[in-house]
C-alpha cells in the first residue's frame, strides 16, 4: 500500500512563493511518475504538472507553464511543486499523485492566494 502527505500549503499574497511537498511510503516510488494536481472551489480537479519515475521530462499546465517547477528527490521518496508568482487564480486544494494510472493520491493541502 503506498501512502502519499503532502504539506507546505498556506496562506500567502498574490506575487509570493510557496514549495509543496509529497513524500510516499513504500519503496516502489522510484519507479513511477508523480503529478500535481488542483482543485478549486465548485471546480472539477485539474492537472498542473507531472514527472516521470527519474525526475525528467517534467510537463505543465499552460496556466502554470514557467511560475511553477515540479521535482522530485527518489531518495526521499519526496516530489515537489515550486510555485512563484502566485496568483489569486491559485487558489485550491493542491493533491499529489503517483503511479502510471495516478492510482495513488494524497489527502491534500490548501494554497489561498490573496489579492
Amino acid at each position: 500500500q503506498v501512502q502519499l502527505v503532502e504539506s507546505g500549503g498556506g496562506l500567502v499574497q498574490a506575487g509570493d512563493s510557496l514549495r509543496l511537498s509529497c513524500t510516499a511510503s513504500g519503496r516502489i516510488f522510484n519507479t513511477y511518475p508523480m503529478g500535481w494536481f488542483r482543485q478549486a472551489p465548485g471546480k472539477e480537479r485539474e492537472f498542473v504538472a507531472r514527472i516521470s519515475w527519474n525526475g525528467g521530462n517534467p510537463f505543465y499546465a499552460g496556466s502554470v507553464k514557467g511560475r511553477f517547477t515540479i521535482s522530485r528527490d527518489n531518495s526521499k521518496n519526496t516530489v515537489y511543486l515550486q510555485m512563484n508568482s502566485l496568483k489569486p487564480e491559485d487558489t485550491a486544494v493542491y493533491y499529489c499523485a503517483g503511479g502510471s494510472s495516478w492510482s495513488y493520491w494524497g489527502q491534500g493541502t490548501q494554497v489561498t492566494v490573496s489579492s
